[in-house]
């Protein structure tokens, strides 16, 4: 059954809580295909002490395990932040159809600068590029989190009187 985008993007930020509550930076990634639900991911970086555990990534195996293929064409990828390079990278190669992201990342964030190389006429891979699907709820989500570090931050960082 194909659902509305704010349904898949509702499950990503579902995701996204999942990676807050265990300490990493609340970033949920969902993989829709023919209007199926094939994988749900969230940050696991921390978690699991390895920097390639990006929602997106976890993700997008997921996918590629369930479709039994890497290729993911006809598949759309969720996301409540805009992906970072290795992520849009690997969503490029995994041959995603469409990409829908909450908000903008606007440090490492590179969906809008390699949207280019998806859409040049030169390669037979074309993606979609959706943003701004719930973006409120994502970008409080982020900025809380992000909020209460440099609060830790600084109290670590302040000696005491």
């Amino acid at each position: 059954m194909h659902r509305p985008d704010e349904h898949y993007m509702d499950m990503a930020l579902q995701a996204a809580v999942t990676a807050g509550l265990a300490g990493d930076v609340p970033i949920g990634a969902v993989v829709v295909h023919e209007g199926e639900v094939i994988a749900v991911a969230s940050n696991r970086r921390e978690q699991d002490h390895d920097p390639t555990a990006h929602a997106e990534i976890l993700a997008l195996q997921q996918a590629g395990r369930a479709l039994g293929s890497w290729r993911l064409t006809d598949c759309t990828l969720y996301v409540t932040l805009e992906p970072c390079p290795m992520c849009m990278g690997a969503a490029i190669n995994a041959r995603v159809s469409r990409l829908v992201f909450a908000c903008r990342d606007q440090k490492a964030g590179s969906a809008v600068s390699l949207y280019q190389l998806g859409n040049d006429d030169r390669l037979n891979h074309r993606m979609i590029i959706t943003e701004g699907v719930r973006r409120a709820p994502a970008s409080t989500m982020l900025s809380g989190f992000f909020a209460s570090l440099r609060q830790g931050e600084r109290q670590v960082d302040a000696p005491e009187p």
